[in-house]
């Protein structure tokens, strides 16, 4: 129980469960030397001399260093096998928080000033990064009113309506969010769609459902216990 005295337990229960499930998984010599290939790459190894220093200068043992280099592929396959037949019911349930959207945005205290910027950029008196840069009250201002690439679902639901119905490239009139007067104007907004690349992020996703309630529940098995130690140690 001294892993959890220096608050290691959980991060060791989460490896060991890793390893654990990927050690089942099957793969070629062909996809281990693939694996390899990528790993040397990415890490700019260009020998096997190169490779055992790496190895000796992570206190890795050749079992452990074959475990991390095939660890991607045998990743990839456990999440294909148990989660891709559950990924497109994922996407679907967390479609409007995959959306990704670009807008313009002034936020301001004063209605009447919202209303007169408003009026300079519709009529084209004025561009939008430069009013946002001088007037804009909240943290857009440091980008020039930019706001994005950003899930549609992190903005304020008021602003999430109206960016989900507002012609991309048209400045929208002032309106009132709690204590801000906001213009904005949408820049683009792309919706999400069910690819390859998607596939594999919600079954990734479902599995790192089932890690986090795997570890929560054997923690909760093993807190009694570590209660115990706790309270058996001299004083």
């Amino acid at each position: 129980m001294r892993l959890a005295g220096v608050r290691l337990l959980e991060p060791y229960l989460r490896q060991r469960l890793i390893t654990d499930v990927l050690s089942l998984e099957l793969v070629t010599e062909e996809e281990r030397q693939q694996a390899l290939a990528a790993f040397a790459q990415e890490r700019r190894i260009g020998s096997a001399e190169e490779l055992e220093q790496f190895r000796l200068a992570q206190l890795l043992s050749p079992e452990a260093l074959t475990a991390l280099i095939e660890r991607p592929l045998r990743l990839k396959r456990h999440c294909e096998r148990l989660y891709r037949p559950k990924a497109e019911a994922r996407f679907f349930e967390r479609k409007t928080q995959l959306d990704r959207v670009v807008y313009s945005l002034i936020r301001l205290s004063d209605e009447g000033l919202a209303r007169e910027l408003y009026l300079r950029l519709d009529e084209g008196e004025a561009n939008f990064a430069d009013l946002a840069a001088e007037y804009s009250e909240g943290p857009e201002r440091s980008t020039r009113g930019v706001v994005g690439p950003a899930p549609l679902t992190q903005a304020h639901p008021l602003l999430v309506e109206r960016l989900r119905t507002a012609p991309a490239g048209v400045v929208q009139e002032p309106f009132r969010i709690e204590r801000w007067w906001l213009v904005f104007r949408l820049e683009s907004l792309t919706s999400a769609s069910f690819d390859e690349a998607m596939a594999e992020q919600m079954s990734q996703e479902l599995f790192d459902d089932w890690l986090e309630a795997e570890v929560a529940s054997q923690l909760n098995t093993l807190r009694p216990l570590v209660m115990a130690a706790e309270q058996e140690q001299p004083t």
